[in-house]
C-alpha cells in the first residue's frame, strides 16, 4: 500500500523570550522544507500548558505550518482537559499528540482522572469525534517503566485500539529494534503509521544523559567514537550526522513511512540529515 511519506519536526516550549525568538526563528527556516507539521511538547504535569498553546497557535498561524499539541494526562483532571482540547479544537488545530506524560519529579505513581495515554486517546475521541489525527508514542526499545517487552507492546495495541491514528516512537540509534517492534505490532493487529522519532547527534554528554532518562540505548561503538573525540565538536557533529544519516536511509529502505526529527529547537543537524537523505522539500 503506497502511502506519501510523512516528515515532521518537533519543538518544546521555551522559557525566556530570547528561547521563543530562536524557536520561531529555526520554524520558520524548517516550514521552508514543508513537513507534514510542527509538535510542541508539554512539560511534566502539565507544567508548560500556556507556552505550549501559545507555541502551537503561533506555528499554526504565523508559520502557517500545521501544528500538533503534546497533551498529557497525567495530573490534569477531565475538565482541564477538555477546556484545553476545546481551545485547540476551536482554533482549527487538527492534530494531537496523546501522551500519559512524565510524572513530576517526587510523584511516585500517574495522578489525575486518566491514567494511561489510552484513556486520554479514548476521552479526545469521546469529547470531539474524529475532529482530531491522533499520535501516539511508541517505543521500540521499551518504555522505561514498562513491566517487559510484551506488557509495552499490549499497551501500545491498547492505544491504537483507543482510537489513535498515528505514532511517533522514542528515538533509537538501531533500526533493527524499530522493525522488530513494528513486526510484533502488526501481529497484534496494529496496522497505523509508526514514523521513527530521529535524534540528532551533537553533544555527547547531553546525549548520554537523555539516553539513560529515557530508556534509548546508545550502541557502545557510537559511545566509544563519540568519548573519543573528547570536545571536538566538530568531530562528534560530523559523525552523529554519518551515523544517523546511515540509519535513516535503512529505515526509509525498509518502509518506515516517514521521519520525526526531535529539533530540541535548533535547525542545523536536523537539515543536515535531511538533506544527505535529498528528502523532498
Amino acid at each position: 500500500m503506497s502511502k506519501e511519506r510523512s516528515y515532521s519536526f518537533e519543538f518544546f516550549p521555551t522559557k525566556t523570550e530570547a528561547g521563543h525568538e530562536k524557536l520561531m526563528s529555526v520554524a520558520r527556516q524548517l516550514a521552508t522544507y514543508h513537513p507534514h507539521f510542527f509538535s510542541c511538547t508539554y512539560g511534566a504535569g502539565g507544567s508548560t500548558r500556556d507556552r505550549t498553546l501559545n507555541t502551537v497557535l503561533q506555528l499554526e498561524n504565523e508559520v502557517q505550518v500545521p501544528a500538533a499539541p503534546h497533551l498529557s494526562c497525567v495530573g490534569d483532571t477531565k475538565a482541564e482537559l477538555r477546556s484545553l482540547i476545546a481551545e485547540y479544537k476551536a482554533a482549527g488545530i487538527r492534530r494531537i499528540v496523546a501522551l500519559r506524560g512524565d510524572l513530576p519529579s517526587g510523584m511516585g505513581m500517574a495522578s489525575g482522572e486518566l491514567r494511561h495515554a489510552s484513556d486520554l486517546v479514548a476521552f479526545i475521541r469521546e469529547e470531539t469525534g474524529d475532529h482530531f489525527h491522533i499520535e501516539v508514542a511508541a517505543y521500540p526499545e521499551m518504555h522505561p517503566q514498562a513491566q517487559n517487552f510484551e506488557s509495552d507492546l499490549k499497551n501500545f495495541a491498547t492505544k491504537v485500539k483507543a482510537g489513535a491514528n498515528s505514532a511517533i516512537t522514542q528515538y533509537f540509534f538501531n533500526a533493527d529494534s524499530y522493525f522488530y517492534f513494528v513486526e510484533r505490532a502488526q501481529k497484534l493487529g496494529v496496522d497505523i503509521p509508526v514514523v521513527p522519532g530521529i535524534m540528532p547527534i551533537t553533544n555527547y554528554s547531553k546525549l548520554a544523559r537523555f539516553s539513560d532518562a529515557c530508556g534509548a540505548e546508545l550502541p557502545r561503538w557510537v559511545r566509544k567514537q563519540l568519548e573519543a573525540y573528547g570536545d571536538d565538536s566538530a568531530s562528534i557533529q560530523a559523525f552523529g550526522e554519518e551515523v544517523i544519516t546511515r540509519m535513516c536511509e535503512q529505515l526509509l529502505a525498509g518502509g518506515a513511512p516517514g521521519l520525526h526529527f526531535y529539533t530540541l529547537n535548533q535547525a542545523e543537524a536536523s537539515l543536515a540529515v535531511w538533506k544527505n537523505l535529498q528528502l523532498p522539500r
